[in-house]
């Protein structure tokens, strides 16, 4: 990734009346980077991952533009996630379910059309069972864990697994997958035992294909790939430390509007807790989102914004609903009611601010409020 967000600011007479944050979001860039990663990895095929409302940015939007990029195969987390997409997509769709079914969701899903991810083996006689009352042959993804210790089947239970499925076709299964806990740190030694693990299971069920791949995975080369990858943050524009990314284009923007500007003298206290104190005067702006608009409440005296380029750092805590920063940087009368800020664009990327709020771009993505005006481009 370039870094370089090629989206542009706000032009004022695209703003919308009332709006105090906008949240911009190139579809065109999401299709581009499905595109880049399909062609990385042909002639596998790729699908997409939308589970979390496509990573905070909207799934009724964003599996569309996917959609018309040749994706077929999408991957929610959860049966909800799966129904409500499943609206917005052709019938030549196929949607899995990462996370199995909860009882009771079963003949819904069957119903739907919908491939579950088969976790355990009382999921999988649950989907057995589904299929033995309908009377017909029900397809379901199986997952083994290879080393995570998060989902799928453990190895004590693949032997009872393989007896199962020579004693039944009620269900087909399509493929086995399992999922890389390291993938995005090229030389963790994890990635190798897990695909060495992997290749065991492919060895005992060698009726199925393999998904092994997410974003980081498809960077690891083509003995991660198997016949189905799984592509999420390099869609939306995460950037990757694993392989060459540069093709993964920056997909959103977020700009924020200032409510309230200031001069303070040395000594005042700032924000909740008087955790911030003025050491000599300080212009000061406040501006229009917190913690509830998706910017953590730990990036307060550690992140920023910025103007016109010029940066301007979080002062005292981040509140529910606003922000203050210091714009001392800034000529006197350059900010006042309304002018936008920015919080990710090409002076801080979606990483630079994960960065600083010690976390990572997933859950600063995934947190973006819905109180932002979205523009989809």
């Amino acid at each position: 990734m370039d870094g370089v967000v090629r989206m542009s600011p706000v032009p004022a007479r695209q703003r919308q009346a009332g709006a105090t944050g906008y949240l911009t979001i190139d579809l065109a860039a999401i299709s581009r980077n499905y595109e880049a990663i399909a062609a990385t990895v042909a002639p596998v095929k790729a699908a997409a991952v939308v589970k979390a409302d496509a990573y905070g940015l909207g799934a009724d939007r964003v599996a569309p533009a996917l959609y018309r990029s040749g994706c077929r195969d999408f991957f929610v987390a959860q049966f909800g996630e799966a129904e409500s997409v499943r609206q917005h997509l052709e019938a030549d769709t196929r949607i899995y379910v990462l996370n199995g079914l909860q009882p009771g969701a079963e003949v819904a899903c069957a119903e739907a059309g919908i491939i579950p991810v088969l976790n355990s083996m009382e999921q999988y006689k649950r989907w057995k069972s589904t299929a033995l009352a309908q009377g017909r042959v029900l397809p379901a993804v199986l997952q083994f864990d290879t080393g995570m210790s998060r989902l799928g089947i453990p190895p004590e239970d693949r032997a009872a697994f393989a007896t199962e499925l020579a004693q039944s076709s009620a269900v087909e299964i399509l493929f086995i997958m399992s999922h890389l806990a390291s993938a995005d740190e090229l030389d963790n030694v994890q990635n190798a035992e897990q695909l060495a693990e992997m290749r065991k299971i492919a060895v005992e069920f060698p009726q199925f294909g393999v998904s092994f791949a997410n974003s980081g995975g498809v960077f690891l080369g083509v003995d991660y790939h198997g016949i189905l990858t799984r592509t999420g943050i390099a869609v939306y524009g995460g950037a990757l430390t694993a392989g060459q990314s540069n093709s993964i284009q920056p997909v959103v923007r977020l700009d924020v509007a200032v409510v309230q500007t200031r001069t303070v003298p040395p000594g005042t206290l700032i924000g909740y807790g008087g955790t911030h104190a003025a050491k000599a005067e300080m212009r000061l702006a406040t501006i229009s989102a917190g913690y509830a608009d998706g910017l953590p409440r730990c990036l307060g005296d550690r992140g920023a914004v910025f103007y016109d380029g010029v940066r301007l750092p979080i002062v005292g805590r981040v509140s529910m609903d606003s922000v203050t920063i210091d714009i001392t940087a800034l000529p006197p009368g350059t900010l006042t009611l309304g002018n936008l800020v920015e919080v990710i664009g090409p002076h801080q990327t979606l990483e630079d601010l994960a960065k600083s709020a010690g976390t990572i771009s997933y859950e600063i993505l995934t947190g973006l409020g819905h109180r932002y005006h979205r523009d989809y481009l």
